[in-house]
């Protein structure tokens, strides 16, 4: 699989990543030996980059990926780019943001054991904390990297002013917003900037977490405890919509010998400001799927198509960390 330096790191990953997100406990009950033969599937087939986050379960899906790449990671650690992500906190009340000084280090040094490695290669701050001012965060994080605990410093769910304000202490190295066909917000801004500034660019839910791999219908009944249950986005008239223009997608990659899937996440790579597509996959055959994508060739006149069918349908959006 061909890789692409990943902005001003400089790290060579692979234009796909796995992402562990539905590990963590907020998509309902899987099975941990499908999960670890998926992380092991997208490594088979060439993927060199992995995403998590410690709040994914606080531990449990850091704690799996480091479980299914034990042995390499061992063996070859230089050849795995590992990315994590800190600053949100779990409380008698539910979640918050928290990117002060004393939790960014207990998550780090937290992630580093769920993990059992010596360094992260690339440490995100999950979502902006409007109660820690940027410079406090950006300082703790580079005496990290100081330390050796840390290789670069990300942002995730930031838009341009915070990133701005972030760099005033520190540069940010990649930022990590999420994209898709039902959500291009991030094209007019956030995009433009960071080709400017060669920030790395690894988009999340390519496939507007699961709307787009054309699984879901109409009766699609998801577990109590997958968060996509107490979503507006997953109900009513709006998702019957959407799903009519997936549907619609879906004739449109078969003409092309592709699925759904595939072609969405083709489309995000498409954008030349979109350096990764971070995909999701507790089965190994999903995995095979998705890096099926990165042999999809878009043209002017399919990227027009798929504007024609995206054209009428509402923006969704995801949840924020209080919402889960």
């Amino acid at each position: 699989m061909d890789r692409i330096r990943l902005g001003i790191t400089g790290l060579e990953v692979t234009p796909l990543a796995l992402g562990t997100w539905q590990l963590g406990g907020d998509w309902g009950d899987f099975d941990q030996r499908e999960a670890v033969a998926a992380i092991r599937r997208a490594r088979d087939l060439g993927v060199n980059f992995f995403d998590t986050a410690q709040a994914y379960g606080f531990g449990a899906s850091e704690r799996l990926l480091g479980e299914a790449l034990r042995d390499e990671l061992r063996r070859n650690r230089d050849e795995l780019v590992i990315a994590t992500k800190g600053g949100l906190r779990m409380t008698y009340h539910g979640m918050v943001r928290d990117s002060s000084r004393g939790w960014l280090r207990e998550g780090v040094e937290e992630s580093l054991r769920a993990l059992d490695l010596d360094h992260i290669d690339l440490y995100q701050v999950h979502w902006p904390d409007p109660h820690v001012p940027f410079a406090e965060t950006a300082g703790e994080l580079q005496e990290l990297v100081d330390e050796g605990k840390i290789r670069h410093i990300g942002v995730s769910n930031f838009d341009v002013e915070e990133i701005d304000e972030f760099a005033l202490r520190r540069p940010v190295e990649t930022v990590q917003p999420p994209y898709h066909l039902f959500r291009r917000g991030i094209e007019a801004d956030l995009l433009p900037y960071a080709q400017e500034h060669d920030i790395g660019v690894l988009v999340y839910a390519p496939l507007a977490h699961g709307l787009l791999t054309g699984a879901l219908r109409e009766d699609t009944e998801f577990a109590p405890d997958d968060w996509r249950s107490e979503s507006e986005v997953f109900r009513g008239d709006s998702y019957r919509r959407n799903l009519e223009t997936v549907r619609e997608l879906e004739r449109f990659a078969g003409d092309r010998g592709h699925t759904v899937s595939q072609v969405a996440i083709a489309w995000t790579l498409a954008n030349p400001a979109v350096d990764v597509a971070i995909v999701g996959s507790r089965r190994a055959a999903h995995m095979d799927d998705s890096v099926g994508a990165l042999a999809v060739e878009l043209g002017e006149e399919d990227l027009a198509e798929i504007d024609r069918i995206m054209a009428g349908t509402e923006a969704v959006a995801g949840p924020s960390p209080e919402s889960v």
